[in-house]
C-alpha cells in the first residue's frame, strides 16, 4: 500500500502549481480594446456646378472660292500681249487687262460698220424729205382728185420703211463690231487670283478657246457636311450661325472666322449628310491668308443651354448620377441629358449647384447606403466609372 507521503506530496506540488499560476493570471494585464471600424464604402466627390453653355457643332471642309470663272475667247486672233499679273498664283484687280487679241482686222471691221450706219442715215433722211413732199402735194390737189385715200405707195411709206430697216441694220453692224473689238480685251471680271493659263504670247485662238481661270477673292466658300442627328443643336438649321475655321499654317493653329449663309436643302446620297455653306470674307487680305484648297476643321456655334450642367458621360448609368448627400449617404438623381459629346454629358435638369457628384467606383450601389468622403485631393477625379454593376 502507497504511503501517506507518496499520497500527499503529489498533490501538495500540483496545488503549488495551481497557485503559482494563478498568482501569474491576476499580475497579467487585460488585452487593450480595439475602436471599433467605420466599414463605410471610401469614395471621392467633386461639386457640381451649373452654367450657361452654348453647343457646339464640329464638321471639316476645303476652302473654295465662291465664284470661279474659266476664260475662253470669244474671238479669233493672235494673242499680242499677256500681263504680268496672269500667271498662275497672280493677283488681278475687277478691270484689269489680262491679255489682248489682235485688233487689228476688228477695228477695221468697225470702221466699215460705221461707215455703212452713215450711208444708211443718209438714205433715211432723204427719203424722208421725199415722204414729205409726196405728203405735201397729196393735200394740194386732193380736192380733184377721184379718190379720197391716196395710196400707201404715193405717200412713199414702203420705200421708208426700206430704208428705215437698212439704217437699223447698219446700227446693229456697228454694234456688233463694236463688241468684237472690245471682246479682244480680256480683263479680270473681279478681284481674282489666276488658278490656270493656258496661253501665251504668240498663240493663236478662236472662239471658245480656253485661257485660263480665275477665282473671286472676296469671299471664300467652305461646304461643311453635318450629321442628321447634330442639326437639332443648331438655330434654324444653322443658317446665320457664326463659324470658327482652324487649319495648320507653317506647324501653328491659325482660325479665322465665318457665318453661315445657307443649306443646301438636300442630303448627300452617299455621305448622308446636310451640307451647309459657310463663307468667310477677303480671306487673302487676313493676316495669315486662307487660302482656296486648304483643309480646315470647323466649329458651328448652336442653340445655348441655361443652368446647364456638363458632367463626365462615364458617371450616368440608365440616366442617374449618384450623389453624396449632407448626411454622407448615397442619392440617386434623374437627369435628363441633352447631348453627350467628347466624353461629357450636357445636363440641364436634375442636379443643382453645390452638390456632391460621386466620380468613385461603388460595387453594389444602393439608395441611403453610408458612404465615407476621401478628403485627399485627387489629381484625376473622372477616371472610373461611378456605378458599377453585376
Amino acid at each position: 500500500m502507497a504511503s501517506k507521503k507518496q499520497i500527499f506530496l503529489p498533490l501538495g506540488v500540483l496545488a503549488g502549481a495551481i497557485g503559482v499560476f494563478v498568482a501569474l493570471s491576476a499580475m497579467k494585464s487585460p488585452p487593450p480594446q480595439k475602436a471599433q471600424q467605420d466599414i463605410a464604402p471610401l469614395v471621392e466627390v467633386t461639386p457640381v456646378e451649373l452654367t450657361d453653355v452654348t453647343l457646339k457643332v464640329h464638321s471639316y471642309g476645303e476652302v473654295m472660292a465662291q465664284e470661279q470663272t474659266e476664260l475662253v475667247a470669244q474671238v479669233s486672233g493672235q494673242v499680242v500681249s499677256v500681263s504680268e499679273q496672269f500667271v498662275k498664283g497672280g493677283f488681278v484687280a475687277k478691270g484689269d487687262e489680262l491679255l489682248r487679241i489682235d485688233p487689228n482686222d476688228y477695228e477695221a471691221a468697225l470702221i466699215e460698220a460705221q461707215a455703212g450706219l452713215a450711208q444708211a442715215q443718209s438714205a433715211l433722211e432723204i427719203e424722208q424729205a421725199q415722204a414729205h413732199v409726196a405728203k405735201a402735194e397729196w393735200q394740194r390737189i386732193k380736192d380733184n382728185a377721184n379718190e379720197v385715200i391716196p395710196s400707201e405707195l404715193y405717200l412713199r411709206k414702203p420705200q421708208l420703211a426700206e430704208k428705215l430697216a437698212n439704217f437699223r441694220a447698219a446700227q446693229a453692224q456697228v454694234k456688233r463690231a463694236k463688241r468684237n473689238l472690245e471682246r479682244t480685251s480680256i480683263r479680270a471680271p473681279f478681284d481674282a487670283l489666276v488658278t490656270a493659263k493656258n496661253i501665251s504670247l504668240g498663240s493663236v485662238v478662236s472662239p471658245g478657246s480656253k485661257l485660263g481661270q480665275v477665282d473671286a477673292t472676296d469671299i471664300a466658300k467652305v461646304r461643311l457636311p453635318v450629321a442628321n442627328h447634330d442639326m437639332q443643336y443648331l438655330i434654324d438649321g444653322g443658317v446665320g450661325a457664326k463659324v470658327s475655321l482652324q487649319s495648320d499654317i507653317a506647324g501653328k493653329a491659325v482660325t479665322w472666322q465665318g457665318t453661315i449663309v445657307r443649306n443646301e436643302g438636300v442630303v448627300d446620297k452617299r455621305s448622308r449628310m446636310t451640307y451647309l455653306v459657310a463663307y468667310v470674307n477677303t480671306p487673302y487680305q487676313h493676316s495669315v491668308p486662307l487660302r482656296f484648297g486648304a483643309y480646315t476643321n470647323a466649329t458651328i456655334t448652336g442653340k445655348q443651354l441655361r443652368n446647364a450642367a456638363i458632367i463626365p458621360s462615364h458617371l450616368i448609368k440608365e440616366n442617374r448620377v449618384a450623389l453624396l448627400n449632407n448626411d454622407n449617404t448615397l442619392e440617386f438623381s434623374a437627369l435628363n441629358v441633352i447631348r453627350e459629346q467628347d466624353g461629357m454629358a450636357y445636363v440641364d435638369t436634375g442636379l443643382t449647384t453645390g452638390e456632391q457628384l460621386i466620380t468613385s467606383a461603388l460595387e453594389y450601389p444602393t439608395e441611403g447606403m453610408a458612404l465615407r468622403l476621401n478628403d485627399e485631393p485627387t489629381q484625376k477625379p473622372h477616371t472610373q466609372l461611378a456605378l458599377k454593376e453585376d
